[in-house]
């Protein structure tokens, strides 16, 4: 009797960015198969419904597949996390943006990330928490994050990333801004803030050094950053030009690195988990569940993502200092 094939279950959105998905499903399907796999095929039917199927997965699968956008990985990771016993996830990246695949430099040729899904190695990432919600790369506020779930869908299959960048655009005369205080063990202000992010990904909006050069995914640690609310046109110019061109203004940017984030709002915030509306919120207590899923990468790319011996904390203190040095 020849030996029991391994389960693989493989959820879909059939929606997520230009419907691609659905012309590369056979060979999708055909590259799971060959790695002797006895496939489970999904489509989702809606929001929330990854986290159900995945957290009610019955026991017996060996691998989970997934294929979607940032928001379908992110409803995986959530549901993964509330199960017992936890499965790695290879992820097909289908959606508009891809942040998250980007930074783990999964590639975007479907059949090829099918191939790293069952073929390659497992890689252990840290997976955010929020309040009681769970986050895989960024949870952010401000101007440009509500930009995902404001956007139809159609604008995001048709212009792709560039409806984003059209969306916010459109905004900019009307910039909201929020009074909080951030607290943290490294750092505590508060103050007038138009933006705020909490990290962990080498690309956020196909911004790459704005988070920082040095982003490790298993280390524990988010990266932070808060934009302050410009007093006239001219500062407003300047915060964007320095988001243009990836560089920290330290005029008007907090950037510091951190396990644990608490912030404080006067008023109801928005927030957005991993580019989804992730609701509204006066108080937001961020920390960090270290490598608590496991992300097949493809096996060259492994060493260059795994820890890295950086002096961040040296990095952190070097900003501190900075800013101090100026109030």
């Amino acid at each position: 009797m020849g030996r029991p094939a391994k389960k693989l279950y493989f959820i879909y959105n059939p929606h997520a960015g230009k419907e691609n998905i659905r012309g590369k499903m056979y060979g999708i399907l055909q590259t799971l198969a060959d790695a002797d796999y006895e496939l489970t095929v999904y489509p989702t039917r809606g929001p929330r419904d990854a986290i159900e199927q995945i957290r009610d997965l019955p026991e017996g699968y060996d691998l989970v597949v997934c294929s979607g956008g940032d928001g379908t990985l992110d409803e995986v990771v959530t549901g993964m996390m509330q199960r017992e016993q936890k499965l790695p996830i290879g992820y097909i990246p289908a959606g508009s943006c891809n942040d998250f695949a980007r930074s783990l430099q999964l590639p975007n040729n479907m059949q090829q990330a099918a191939e790293i899904a069952v073929r390659g190695e497992n890689f252990p990432v840290d997976v955010g928490a929020f309040n009681d919600r769970n986050f895989i790369y960024v949870a952010a506020f401000g101007i440009f994050t509500d930009v995902s779930y404001t956007t139809k869908q159609e604008m995001k299959n048709v212009l792709g990333h560039m409806a984003y960048i059209l969306e916010g655009m459109k905004r900019l005369t009307s910039v909201k801004s929020y009074y909080m205080k951030v607290t943290s063990e490294e750092m505590s202000f508060e103050g007038d803030f138009l933006f705020g992010m909490v990290t962990n990904s080498r690309s956020v909006g196909g911004f790459k050094s704005i988070i920082g050069k040095n982003v490790v995914f298993d280390d524990g640690i988010y990266e932070v950053t808060f934009i302050q609310r410009p007093r006239n046109a001219m500062e407003l110019q300047e915060i964007l030009a320095a988001l243009t061109i990836s560089q920290i203004d330290t005029k008007y940017m907090y950037s510091f690195r951190s396990a644990r984030v608490v912030v404080e709002a006067e008023e109801p915030v928005s927030w957005s988990l991993d580019g989804e509306f992730g609701g509204e919120y006066t108080r937001a207590e961020i920390s960090n569940h270290p490598r608590a899923v496991e992300i097949r990468i493809a096996s060259d790319m492994l060493e260059s993502l795994k820890r890295d011996e950086i002096k961040t904390e040296e990095k952190t203190e070097e900003r501190i200092e900075e800013r101090a040095g100026r109030e």
